[in-house]
């Protein structure tokens, strides 16, 4: 008996030493590897990277922007079923360790002994606190060192934070494919709907991938995803978050995954999301642009958008079929499969045409395969549809160069051959008959569009060429053009501010000009070479762009001040003072001129163009508005029969109300008499004006109504002429018509505001006099107090000998040489010397 108690104590005291040692040992190893574990309180103020997300006036949503696409939920957002997919296909014992879970560790060690060789997968035993202490804090290297030091972190976490946070942290940091950063981005990337809508399938395959996204691929790896998402729905049946029979349907249904486009979300909205994106990268840096979880919101109007680039588009088609025809974009061998060969082309995915190749061809019509799509995996689709292309559907295609050369074509075959690679589009569908559709071309010419709302500077849309796909220069805001005599306004407004009034009488006749020493004498022209109209109005020459009325009128102003105003409107920011610039021989962009007519149409109040109304952080909070003006009374706590609230606008007065006023009225008569008719069709009133520059090199079209400001350029990125009448009144000014049409179709016809002070006297259009009883043609003309037309006859340049001396910007020069007397067309009866009425 004493020998069996000296045995036990013995062994006793060999336990004791050994759990002694066993747990100095385990101490020292916790101390070895605690001694430079990461700081995780670092998690309490964790900020991951969240995209930056643009969305339009409306709220719908333009475009995103990230290296990890994020949206960070708060754990109170995230649905229960989510939290129960997750916790049973990660760790469904979450709630209950303290981060090490010692049951699973058994659990998975018995099952992968029990499935040894069975090539099943194993089982995992690492729980989610130590993931995200992975995930967080260290690295994905696989050695024991990595293991210990996840372990320990995984119980400091635990204690240091609640379990809601660390389940919050672990669903917005996992990786899940699809770039896709969290259960928020990857519930729209993957199923285009948020994260609560989504079914008890689509949370299970979720929850699948955290484990290898790549090998869970919803297209590529379709069975496998399949078996494991059904996998984790059986865990939800089993750990019951999900009844039975749920489970075995849901297990039925098919692995639906509609992968989501990351690009811009509004057709035709790409110049527009592009331009907001360098907006924001100029304004906040890279970092913040790709990782801040901004939240921007825009002032594009979408329905606009798609008119503005409807209308744009379709006048630059109607200039390029007009040229002609330039052939296929490529050719192609069609023996074999032509569907393979021809979805290795690359097309334009953003004109809404479809890419084919021609078939076989007759007198009547040609057969054409379509580009085939591709799966989300990447191969084509067996797929080979077929169309007809009939003869109606290239009669436009008249040869553009050959001896053929502007020839109607009578047969389909002389148009189309097999192999050609071309764009069509569809035909009105006809009853009974097979899918047609119509020959396309990408047009050569260029141009831009811009709407603006005039009383904010909010671009309501914007569309800088044909296709982004094709070219992402931004024509409305990165092209410097000439405007040509769609900046006369600014000289007429200069005039109007400083004593003139619209029934001016200014002389259209020959004009030469010595330039000084080695500049040579300079002759402006009309765009009618040759034909002068002989003294005219104000509202004359702008009504009907006279370029050397225009020409006299800077000179008698002064070039300085000219300069000065297009300052001030924002046209330019240095205008050189030559009398060429008086006729728009200056660079500018279709964003600067459209806000710059915004100012006449708000009654001269200085506007800040802006793609942006207002850009809040991650957290909600607004880091900047576009819209500064002071709002009393908007933070009222209540109401309690105060006044209601008011908007202070302390913009500045660019130029007197009236004179916007004056100038506005005057550009109405281009659209009603001058030289762009053609927006009548528009049916509300409008003003405008069109813009040729030489050898119709640049055409353009400025105007506004009340309340939308539209400007139009259209070019070759390499300017050349576009062809003798290609004016803005002829380009340009169609393009501004369809676009108002349908953008005004459900809007009342509203007047121009008329400012106080303001008097409309009935006038004479031809002499700028009060009109008589007999007059044939009466126009109300706008005057500003003190002013009104002129008791007796006068002209500005010029003088009963027929000569004039100018002193051009710069200091004084040679006098002009004699004006011959010219022959005028509709001659007035009587001129009269300058002085007479008052102004000069």
């Amino acid at each position: 008996m004493r020998l069996m108690l000296r045995f036990f104590g013995f062994l006793f005291a060999v336990g004791t030493i050994l759990f002694l040692v066993g747990v100095a040992g385990v101490a020292g190893m916790m101390w070895h590897y605690s001694k430079d574990l990461p700081d995780y309180s670092q998690l309490q103020d964790y900020e991951p990277p969240v995209m930056t997300r643009v969305h339009a006036a409306d709220g719908s949503l333009v475009a995103e922007y990230a290296r990890e696409r994020r949206l960070y939920l708060p754990i109170q957002a995230v649905p229960k079923r989510v939290i129960h997919a997750f916790l049973s296909a990660e760790d469904k014992n979450f709630y209950e360790h303290g981060g090490l879970d010692f049951t699973g560790m058994v659990r998975a060690g018995v099952l992968y002994a029990q499935q040894y060789g069975t090539g099943r997968r194993p089982q995992g035993a690492s729980t989610i606190t130590q993931q995200v202490a992975k995930n967080f804090l260290l690295t994905n290297e696989v050695s024991f060192n990595r293991k210990i030091k996840e372990a320990l972190l995984s119980m400091k976490i635990e204690r240091a934070y609640t379990k809601d946070k660390i389940l919050e942290l672990y669903l917005n940091e996992i990786y899940l494919g699809f770039s896709a950063y969290g259960i928020a981005a990857a519930s729209l990337l993957y199923f285009d709907k948020s994260v609560h809508e989504l079914t008890i399938a689509e949370a299970a395959y979720l929850a699948a991938l955290p484990k290898a996204p790549s090998t869970l691929h919803p297209f590529r790896q379709r069975e496998r995803a399949t078996e494991r998402r059904n996998y984790v729905i059986d865990r939800m049946v089993e750990n019951g978050y999900v009844k039975p029979e749920e489970g075995e349907a849901a297990k039925k249904l098919p692995l639906a995954v509609t992968a989501r486009t990351t690009g811009s979300h509004i057709f035709a909205g790409e110049f527009f999301a592009e331009e907001v994106r360098r907006e924001i990268y100029d304004r906040y840096g890279e970092k913040k642009l790709y990782e801040g979880g901004l939240s921007v919101r825009t002032t594009l109007d979408p329905k606009l958008q798609q008119l503005a680039r409807k209308a744009l588009v379709d006048g630059m088609i109607r200039y390029d079929e007009r040229a002609g025809y330039r052939g296929a974009i490529q050719k192609l061998d069609i023996s074999g499969d032509w569907g393979v060969k021809l979805a290795e082309v690359k097309a334009l995915s953003d004109i809404g045409w479809k890419m084919a190749v021609v078939l076989e061809t007759s007198d009547q019509s040609a057969r054409i395969g379509f580009q085939p799509t591709r799966e989300p995996g990447g191969a084509v689709v067996r797929e080979r549809r077929v169309g007809i292309v009939p003869l109606d559907g290239v009669k436009w295609a008249k040869p553009a160069s050959g001896p053929q050369r502007g020839r109607v074509p009578t047969k389909v075959n002389q148009v189309l051959e097999a192999g050609d690679v071309i764009y069509v589009e569809p035909l009105e569908a006809k009853d009974g008959q097979e899918a047609q559709y119509r020959l396309r071309q990408i047009p050569e010419i260029s141009g831009a569009i811009t709407v603006m709302d005039p009383w904010t500077g909010r671009v309501l849309a914007m569309v800088g060429g044909f296709s982004f796909d094709q070219s992402q220069f931004n024509r409305a805001t990165q092209a410097l053009r000439q405007p040509g005599s769609s900046f006369k306004p600014f000289v007429y407004a200069a005039a109007l501010d400083n004593g003139y009034t619209p029934s001016t009488v200014v002389m259209d006749s020959p004009l030469s000009i010595d330039q000084g020493p080695g500049a040579g004498v300079w002759t402006p022209q009309n765009y009618s070479a040759g034909k002068f109209y002989g003294p005219q109005t104000l509202r004359f020459g702008i009504e009907h762009s006279r370029n050397v009325m225009t020409v006299r009128l800077a000179q008698d102003v002064g070039m300085p001040l000219i300069a000065e105003y297009a300052k001030r409107f924002g046209v330019y920011d240095d205008l050189p003072p030559y009398l060429s610039f008086a006729l728009g021989a200056g660079e500018t962009t279709t964003l600067r001129m459209t806000a710059a007519y915004s100012m006449f149409a708000n009654g001269g109040r200085r506007i800040k163009p802006t793609l942006i109304d207002r850009i809040q952080d991650r957290y909600g909070h607004t880091i900047y508005k576009h819209d500064q003006r002071e709002c009393r009374g908007c933070d009222a706590d209540r109401w309690a029969n105060q006044p209601e609230p008011t908007l202070i606008d302390k913009r500045e007065q660019v130029i007197d109300p009236m004179t916007a006023y004056q100038i506005t009225s005057m550009m109405e008569g281009v659209v009603q008499r001058g030289t762009a008719t053609v927006i009548r069709d528009v049916g509300k009133p409008v003003a405008g004006k069109t813009g040729t520059t030489n050898d119709e090199k640049d055409a353009w079209f400025v105007g506004f109504s009340p309340d939308i400001a539209v400007g139009v350029y259209l070019g070759f990125d390499k300017p050349k002429p576009m062809g003798r009448g290609s004016t803005g009144g002829q380009l340009a000014a169609p393009i501004v018509r369809d676009f108002l049409k349908a953008a005004l179709a459900d809007k009342p016809a509203v007047p121009f505001r008329v400012p106080a002070g303001i008097k409309l006297i009935r006038i004479d259009p031809k002499s700028g006099m009060r009109a008589g009883p007999g007059s044939e043609r009466v126009i109300l003309e706008a005057f500003k107090p003190g002013t009104a037309p002129p008791d007796s006859y006068s002209v500005v340049g010029y003088s009963e000998s027929g000569e004039r001396s100018f002193e051009p910007a710069g200091g004084p020069q040679p006098s002009a040489a004699p004006q011959p007397q010219p022959t005028f067309v509709n001659p007035l009866e009587r001129l009269f010397r300058p002085g007479l009425g008052g102004l000069h």
